[in-house]
């Protein structure tokens, strides 16, 4: 079965409501690659504002969401909350999280776990430092991240797998072609071995670090790379570009 080819676009803490609403309309009126599935991640606060305009087959995910019910966790959105807003996707474990507001595997693993299982689907995100990467440990990383969050779920069919090298995101810097799909590959492998034939078979595995118009027509057309997560382009008219690199 072809992996339908995946764009998202994660806005981070960036926008205003007239920018928000400028590249919504932007994407409203472009002619997009009907075969890619595309899921943009505005700012919370614009969550509800994107998913009014935003017309139909483009799907809206929040930045974060957390592993409990309802309750006094200040400042925090729960998976029903999402669903009651129409809000089908959330992002998880992005190095960002990870890394400044110290998420470890297992809070990211407990999360997506919560998310998948109340009916949000999630971009799952992995990868590694630079250092680690100097130091040749790149897939014994993203096998401990993965080990971590297959140890809490029974059910891949709502989890896309992002890649983002740490020492990619937002750098300019991007990995090679070959770094990337060496990467995706053993993501495959692993799941492979550990979960199912299915599992490795179906999962869309992204990658994201700096991918821009440029250098996305190349990316998508390996193997295992089925498309991708856009930071800082993702709020440029290149978006576009990106996510009808498939085509």
């Amino acid at each position: 079965m072809a992996r339908k080819f995946f764009v998202g676009g994660n806005f981070k803490m960036n926008g205003t409501i007239e920018s928000i609403k400028s590249i919504v309309k932007g994407l409203n009126e472009a002619q997009l690659d009907s075969n890619a599935e595309v899921v943009i991640a505005p700012p919370a606060l614009y969550l509800l504002l994107v998913r009014e305009h935003l017309k139909n087959g483009i799907q809206v995910a929040a930045q974060n969401v957390f592993d409990k019910p309802n309750g006094a966790f200040t400042g925090e959105i729960s998976v029903s909350q999402l669903k009651d807003s129409g809000i089908n996707w959330s992002i998880l474990g992005h190095s960002e999280r990870r890394t400044i507001l110290g998420e470890s595997d297992e809070v990211v693993a407990s999360k997506t776990k919560v998310a998948t299982e109340g009916g949000v689907s999630v971009i799952w995100c992995c990868g590694e430092s630079l250092e680690e990467r100097e130091a040749g440990k790149t897939v014994d990383v993203v096998e401990r991240q993965l080990a971590a969050v297959s140890a809490k779920i029974g059910d891949w069919k709502n989890v896309v797998i992002a890649y983002e090298p740490i020492w990619a995101i937002g750098t300019g810097k991007v990995a090679t072609t070959q770094q990337a799909q060496d990467v995706h590959a053993a993501i495959r492998k692993w799941l492979k071995a550990n979960v199912s034939d299915k599992v490795a078979e179906e999962t869309r595995i992204l990658y994201g670090g700096s991918v821009n118009g440029k250098n996305c027509k190349e990316l998508a057309k390996q193997e295992d790379i089925d498309g991708f997560l856009v930071g800082g382009a993702s709020l440029k008219p290149e978006f576009v570009d990106i996510i009808n690199a498939n085509q």
